[in-house]
């Protein structure tokens, strides 16, 4: 029995519980949170149904098929907390409303693509602001070391260590921290992206390393929207094979430094599993998947699969 009155008190109870285990939550979180004004503003009283998650789920006309999927995808582990209070709670099908993700074809950047887009950012207004050098310092860095977007705009002050050359990236997308090690070059542009920040804002005491014009940290919708306008000023909107996106960046890295120790006659058997621990990988096989980005390497991507796949998945993440 639970004592729940409103969709609103289930979804508290369920992100409260989450949360003290260290998931953050936050998409799922605000997606959840419209799933209970949606549910309590059509009066629904009692537990989950499937048929009001479905309703929920394609209520949305800007919705496409795997958005509709996505937002049902996020009831589906709500409804089974529930389900543990509440017997009467009903689970949505998982799969419903068809397949919640796809894997986009990625961009592989080249050096002149790099270069173009480190020139594009510096080249944003207002010049004379700090939104051209913290772009520029956050696309060089995701180039340099593969760190997801996310794990890059959370970085406070504190987790770059310049003097080391090392970030501690905290929380991460797993709930879990870990030190990406820094090439000389990548800490003097950031060396330099902070001493030009702190003589832009010296009374910020904001604790975020990228930060805006007006002092607040530097989000992800206005660090998309700038990378967006580079795109669209450097023309790659309408490149036929599709448009480079700002996870890209990460996909390059990755498939670089493979294709680096390819060349060099490393064992990629041995040196996989320690890109993933590098890259935050909970699984190794999410690491393998980049070897698809190179296709010298599509046939040693697809042996290991196999050998994944007959070991039911045993190899793990160091």
């Amino acid at each position: 029995m639970s004592h729940w009155s409103t969709m609103q008190e289930r979804v508290t109870a369920y992100l409260t519980a989450r949360r003290r285990l260290g998931y953050a939550l936050r998409i799922e979180g605000e997606q959840l949170q419209r799933f209970a004004q949606f549910a309590d503003a059509r009066g629904h009283n009692g537990p989950i149904t499937a048929q009001l998650a479905l309703e929920w789920a394609c209520a949305s006309a800007r919705s496409g098929p795997i958005g509709r999927a996505r937002r049902l995808e996020v009831v589906h582990p709500f409804a089974k907390f529930c389900a543990a209070f509440e017997a009467e709670t009903q689970i949505p099908p998982a799969g419903a409303l068809g397949p919640a993700h796809r894997r986009l074809t990625p961009h592989i950047y080249t050096d002149e693509e790099i270069d173009q887009l480190l020139a594009g950012a510096g080249a944003l207004t207002p010049a004379r602001g700090l939104r051209p050098a913290s772009m520029q310092c956050l696309l060089g860095l995701l180039a340099a070391t593969g760190l997801r977007v996310s794990e890059a705009l959370h970085l406070q002050r504190t987790d770059v260590d310049l003097a080391r050359g090392l970030l501690c990236v905290r929380q991460t997308k797993f709930c879990k921290s870990r030190y990406v090690p820094l090439h000389p070059t990548a800490s003097a542009a950031l060396r330099e992206y902070a001493q030009l920040r702190d003589r832009r804002l010296p009374l910020s005491r904001e604790p975020a390393f990228f930060l805006r014009d007006d002092g607040r940290p530097l989000g992800y919708a206005q660090a998309l929207y700038a990378f967006h306008c580079i795109r669209t000023r450097l023309g790659w909107d309408r490149a036929p094979e599709g448009r480079p996106r700002l996870y890209d960046l990460r996909h390059t890295f990755a498939c670089r430094r493979l294709l680096a120790w390819y060349q060099e006659g490393i064992d990629l058997a041995w040196a996989v599993p320690l890109l993933s621990t590098y890259l935050g990988h909970v699984k190794v096989t999410d690491t393998y998947w980049y070897l698809t980005g190179i296709p010298a390497l599509m046939g040693i991507a697809g042996e290991r699969f196999q050998r994944l796949a007959q070991s039911g998945g045993a190899e793990a993440t160091p």
